[in-house]
């Protein structure tokens, strides 16, 4: 189990990762490229928020199906349910404190600019 926090502490999350974040990757859709975190994924029963639900905050735009949370203040991402598979929970990697993002090797781009929910 792994602690997952904001900025300012005001979230904090339990995420039952196991392993040592071989599968991590980055976004390039526009509000993932802007963001610019690394983030891994769980099952949404692996992700728990236990303090500041009150503080967390909901963007959506586009297809309005994808949920993203950030919080309300210090403005940090902390996770998101991605259209694609929303029973799953992407968290962001650097909200971890025992885990250095910088060295997290072979850190794969997911192509969403070309997203396959957007094909007509």
């Amino acid at each position: 189990m792994k602690k997952l926090t904001c900025h300012c502490g005001e979230i904090e999350a339990e995420v039952n990762v196991t392993g040592n974040f071989s599968k991590v990757l980055r976004c390039n859709c526009s509000i993932c490229k802007r963001k610019g975190a690394i983030m891994s994924m769980v099952k949404n029963e692996d992700f728990k928020i236990v303090k500041g639900q009150d503080k967390l905050k909901l963007y959506q735009f586009h297809s309005k199906v994808a949920k993203h949370y950030f919080c309300s203040s210090c403005g940090i991402y902390t996770h998101h349910n991605p259209r694609i598979n929303p029973s799953m929970t992407a968290f962001n990697v650097g909200c971890i404190d025992d885990v250095d993002s910088f060295k997290l090797e072979n850190v794969n781009v997911a192509d969403n600019q070309n997203h396959p929910l957007d094909k007509k």
